[in-house]
C-alpha cells in the first residue's frame, strides 16, 4: 500500500533561453508520449483480433480467466513492463532532454491511456497534437528534474531554475519538511504567457493552515443531497441549499458567445471541410486554415475556461471546507454522474407538443458544475483524519422516495420539488439530506427513530434557510423550486 501523498504547486524563476529549451523537452516528451500510445495500440488491436482471447474474457471471472488474459498480454506484450522496455531506445536518443525515467514514466501515462480503452472506461485514445502538452515528470527526486533544498532551486540537465518560495509563506516553508517523493514540471497558458511551476508530490499530509477551523467530532453527521447543479446539506447545527460553483454563469454565457465566433470563423476559413447539411465532411483531408484572428479566439476561449477552472476548483475547496466545520461523518448519495451525461437512448414524443423529445442530458451542467469534483475534494480532505466520504446505498435507502413518517415509498415526478407533510412543506432536496443524514450504519436504510427525534430541529433550521433564500437578490435555479 503505498503511503499518503500531497501536492505543493510552486512557481518557477525561468529566462527567456531556459524556456525555449523547456518547450523543446515538452515538445519531446509529445513525440514519445504518441510513440507510445500508437505502439500500445497497436498491440491492444493485434490482441483483441485472436478469438481465444475474447472466449477468455468471456469466461467466469476467477483465477484460471485471470491467468488466460496474463498470458494473452504477454503474449501481445500489452503490459506496462513492455512498454518500459520499447521506449529505452528513445530514452537513450533523448538522453541530453529527457532522462530514462522520465522517459519510462511518459511510457506508463500512454499506457494508462490504452488501458482505459481495455477495460471499457473509454471509447478511444487521443493523442497529443503540437503545444498540447503540459506536464513532465520523474519518478523520484534522484536524478534529472530535481530539487536542491539548500539553494531552493530546481536542477535538470542542464537547466538551473529559482524556486520562488516567499518569506512568509509558512504553509510552503513547512510542507517542503517532508520527504519529497518525485517533482512535475507543468506549464500554464496564463493571458497569453507562458508559466511554468513545479508540483512537489510529497509524503504525508498536508501541514494545518491557522484559519481551518475542522470539526473534532468524527461522530458528528452531515447528509449531502447532490445533483447536477445544486448541493442541499443537513447537519445538526446547519441546514444549508446551495448553487454549485456560484457565479460562474456570467463566464459559462461569455464562453459561449466566443465558441460561436470560434466556430463561425472556423467556418469561414474551411468552406470545404463541410458538408451542405453543416456537418464535417470526414473525406476531406486537406489542411485546416487556421487564421491569425482565428487563433486570437481561440486563445481567448482557452483562457476563459482556465479561469472557469480555477474559480470552480476554488468554490469547491471552500465549500468542502465549510462542510467539514460542521462534522466528519460526511454521508451522500451514490451517483452515476457519467449515466447523466450519457443522451438518452429511446426516441420519445412529447404528449404537450407533439414533437420529440431532445435527447440531451445533464452533460453541460455537469461539466461546468463538477459535482463528481466536490466529493472528491471532501473525500481526499477526509482522508487526512484517516476517515473517507460514506456513500449510501441510493437503490435501499430511496432518499427522494421515503417518508419517514408513514415509512412508505411514494415515487415523485422530478419537477415535483416540495414535499406535502401535516407538519409542513419540505423542499425536496433538503428533506433528501435530512434522510441521508439518519441512515443506519449499515448505509443501506434509514434510522427512522433517529429522524423523529432530529425532526424539529431540522424543520426550524429549513425554515430559515428557504427564508434566507427567498430573500436574496439573484434568480434561483428552477431544481431549486423557488
Amino acid at each position: 500500500m503505498s503511503s499518503p501523498t500531497y501536492v505543493l504547486t510552486l512557481p518557477l524563476k525561468v529566462e527567456t533561453w531556459q524556456e525555449h529549451i523547456l518547450e523543446k523537452r515538452l515538445n519531446i516528451g509529445r513525440t514519445i508520449y504518441n510513440e507510445c500510445l500508437g505502439e500500445a495500440l497497436r498491440r491492444y488491436k493485434y490482441m483483441i483480433r485472436n478469438p481465444r482471447y475474447w472466449e477468455a474474457v468471456r469466461m467466469t471471472k476467477g483465477n484460471e480467466r485471470n491467468q488466460l488474459l496474463n498470458h494473452y498480454k504477454k503474449q501481445y506484450g500489452v503490459r506496462k513492463f513492455d512498454l518500459n522496455r520499447y521506449v529505452q531506445g528513445m530514452g537513450r536518443t533523448f538522453k541530453k532532454n529527457i532522462g530514462s525515467q522520465m522517459a519510462q514514466n511518459i511510457a506508463e501515462r500512454a499506457f494508462q491511456a490504452v488501458e482505459k480503452v481495455m477495460y471499457g472506461n473509454g471509447k478511444k485514445v487521443r493523442f497529443c497534437s503540437v503545444g498540447q502538452f503540459f506536464s513532465l515528470e520523474e519518478k523520484t527526486n534522484k536524478t534529472g528534474f530535481r530539487y536542491f533544498p539548500k539553494n531552493k532551486r530546481m536542477e535538470w540537465l542542464g537547466l538551473i531554475m529559482p524556486v520562488i518560495l516567499k518569506n512568509h509563506d509558512e504553509y510552503a516553508h513547512i510542507a517542503l519538511q517532508d520527504k519529497i517523493k518525485y517533482c512535475r514540471l507543468v506549464k500554464k497558458v496564463i493571458r497569453g504567457k507562458n508559466r511554468y511551476f513545479v508540483q512537489f508530490a510529497l509524503e504525508g499530509f498536508p501541514p494545518k493552515k491557522r484559519n481551518q477551523n475542522y470539526s473534532k467530532d468524527e461522530f458528528a453527521r452531515v447528509g449531502l443531497d447532490i445533483g447536477t447543479s445544486t448541493l442541499a446539506i443537513a447537519s445538526e447545527n446547519e441546514v444549508k441549499l446551495y448553487e454549485l460553483a456560484e457565479g460562474l454563469s456570467v463566464d459559462e454565457s461569455q464562453k459561449r458567445i466566443l465558441q460561436r465566433k470560434l466556430d463561425c470563423r472556423r467556418r469561414a476559413n474551411n468552406p470545404n471541410k463541410y458538408n451542405a447539411d453543416g456537418t464535417i465532411n470526414k473525406s476531406n483531408r486537406e489542411k485546416w486554415i487556421q487564421s491569425e484572428n482565428y487563433k486570437k479566439t481561440r486563445q481567448e476561449v482557452a483562457e476563459m475556461s482556465r479561469k472557469m477552472a480555477d474559480k470552480r476548483k476554488q468554490s469547491h475547496n471552500q465549500l468542502a471546507n465549510h462542510i467539514l466545520t460542521l462534522g466528519l461523518d460526511v454521508r451522500v448519495e451514490t451517483m452515476n454522474f457519467k449515466g447523466f451525461q450519457a443522451k438518452a437512448k429511446k426516441t420519445k414524443i412529447s404528449e404537450k407538443t407533439g414533437r420529440y423529445k431532445r435527447k440531451k442530458r445533464f452533460g453541460k451542467s455537469l461539466a461546468n458544475r463538477a459535482p463528481s469534483m466536490l466529493l472528491t475534494i471532501i473525500d481526499n480532505k477526509l482522508k487526512y483524519f484517516g476517515l473517507e466520504l460514506k456513500r449510501i446505498d441510493t437503490a435501499k435507502v430511496k432518499a427522494s422516495q421515503f417518508e419517514h413518517f408513514t415509512q412508505t415509498c411514494v415515487k415523485k415526478k422530478l419537477s415535483k420539488r416540495w414535499n406535502h407533510f401535516e407538519q409542513g412543506d419540505v423542499q425536496r432536496d433538503l428533506y433528501s439530506a435530512f434522510l441521508i443524514m439518519n441512515t443506519k450504519d449499515n448505509l443501506r436504510e434509514v434510522d427512522v427513530g433517529r429522524a423523529n427525534e432530529t425532526w424539529n430541529n431540522f424543520f426550524r433550521k429549513h425554515e430559515q434557510e428557504i427564508e434566507r433564500m427567498k430573500h436574496l437578490n439573484k434568480k434561483q435555479l428552477s431544481s431549486i423550486g423557488l
